[in-house]
């Protein structure tokens, strides 16, 4: 779908509306330099990479590096068309705009249905982790207070928003940059013997589990880096929305392979990947232990608390807006476009209901329709990042010839890299294939898919026949 009119970096589908309908812009470049940071540093990292380590060995290494390669060309993209058109719907505006009404409802619900599945995932988890400190009140019920203070805090200015994120991933990075300095130290040999190269050549070798632990493994490092995207999605609420999203994104990119890769490296050749602790306690708290930090579970379970806290909030927030901006681009119901001083607050406690109703899914029917929840959440962020790789090309060609002065933020090496990204992102759609679980995640999303898209084509088809008609 071309565009013969070359609009300004503040235009979009959502423009138009009156002063009770419009975001406020209370973010600063701060905010987004560490949302972007913060987005990708969550529990999956603390405590889910030893799932991966434990299936595929010290070659979690190498998946880190692939995926992590894989996540920064992602976020390039996603850079270049939000700097270029800053957006509360981000890539779901540009996907509209470039391909259609079906990408754009395809990848805004199927977001929307990710991060609502994550926010009730991660309140279970946070709860669980209080009920341990706290036992006298049961887990559910810091599930509900926490949901209950997240979407209070989301209905107020968006700055509080910003300002939690700020300090949250300010806790997370700092925990991970004294983690990589006393791995470091500890690999030198300075709280004990040097481990050398024992932990990665010993034990089954470097690739132990083979190409099926590598497998397994890939899909658990692919959903570690859900939520990336949240930063292009708050740049249209800051203060300079083109500005602020490109330093955001070129801060963000090489922080993110140091922080996962190193981190990575320095769990393996510290301690042997097949120690069951690996994957009960976490890597982190096991690697600390090891090096006889005090206290050292209690210290990362308090990380890992923050982790899952800012990812609740990220994610109501990042849920809600999207919502937000897809029902002012007429893909969803009108009521949840309603805006009180500047926050989309029908769209914020729409979100924290769904949330809200997963958590009790999981507790009612935890094998079954939480199960397919969460399957169906686990693919989301692979069909978003298959029609943002389909929207960048598009937009990327248009841009050039209509206004290259908006490409402030360039895709490396267009188009090459964007089509090996998109040949990646397939490669581990057919990964999932060769698994009996990964078929079952699939149908699951096509089914899901196929009825967003459906849809969406119909809304493409009505605005077509009313254009002609006009």
């Amino acid at each position: 779908m071309s565009r013969t009119t070359t609009r300004s970096p503040q235009d979009s589908p959502e423009a138009g509306q009156n002063s009770e309908s419009v975001l406020s812009h209370g973010l600063k470049q701060r905010h987004l330099s560490m949302i972007a940071l913060g987005g990708v540093i969550g529990a999956g990292l603390f405590v889910g990479s030893g799932v991966g380590i434990a299936a595929a060995g010290p070659a979690i290494v190498l998946l880190f590096m692939g995926t992590g390669a894989l996540v920064m060309l992602i976020m390039r993209m996603l850079g270049e068309m939000s700097a270029a058109r800053p957006s509360t719907g981000s890539f779901s505006v540009h996907a509209e705009e470039e391909i259609g009404s079906w990408a754009g409802t395809t990848s805004g619900w199927m977001y929307w249905l990710m991060l609502c599945a994550g926010v009730a995932a991660e309140a279970t988890a946070a709860g669980t982790i209080m009920h341990s400190w706290v036992s006298f009140i049961p887990a559910y019920g810091w599930v509900a207070l926490f949901m209950v203070f997240f979407c209070a805090s989301n209905l107020t200015a968006v700055k509080n928003f910003g300002e939690f994120e700020f300090w949250f991933s300010a806790i997370k990075v700092a925990a991970i940059v004294v983690f990589l300095v006393l791995g470091v130290l500890g690999i030198l040999g300075v709280f004990g013997s040097a481990p050398g190269t024992s932990h990665l050549t010993g034990h089954g070798g470097f690739f132990p589990t083979g190409v099926a632990g590598l497998a397994a493994g890939l899909l658990t490092t692919i959903s570690g880096f859900a939520g990336l995207e949240t930063v292009t999605i708050a740049a249209a609420e800051s203060d300079d929305p083109s500005r602020n999203v490109a330093r955001a994104v070129r801060t963000a990119v090489w922080r993110i392979a140091v922080f996962y890769i190193g981190s990575m490296a320095v769990v393996v050749t510290l301690v042997p990947w097949n120690n069951p602790k690996v994957a009960t306690d976490g890597p982190y708290v096991t690697v600390l232990d090891q090096l006889g930090i005090p206290a050292a579970g209690t210290i990362m379970q308090i990380v890992v608390l923050v982790a899952l806290l800012s990812a609740m909030n990220a994610n109501i927030y990042g849920s809600s807006r999207m919502a937000y901006s897809l029902v002012n681009r007429g893909q969803g119901p009108r009521f949840l476009g309603k805006v009180t001083r500047g926050v989309p607050a029908a769209a914020v406690l729409a979100s924290c209901v769904f949330g809200f109703a997963a958590v009790i899914a999981g507790i009612v029917w935890p094998t079954t329709v939480f199960a397919w929840l969460l399957n169906i959440a686990g693919c989301s962020v692979l069909v978003v990042w298959s029609i943002v790789c389909l929207t960048q090309l598009k937009m990327r060609r248009r841009l050039e010839r209509e206004a290259p002065e908006l490409l402030s933020v360039r895709m490396w090496g267009f188009p090459y890299l964007t089509w090996l990204t998109l040949a990646g992102i397939l490669g581990v759609f057919a990964v999932m294939a060769a698994s009996a679980d990964g078929r079952h995640q699939l149908v699951g999303t096509a089914v899901v898919v196929a009825v967003l898209a459906g849809a969406g084509h119909l809304k493409q088809r009505r605005d077509r026949r009313a254009a002609d008609s006009a």
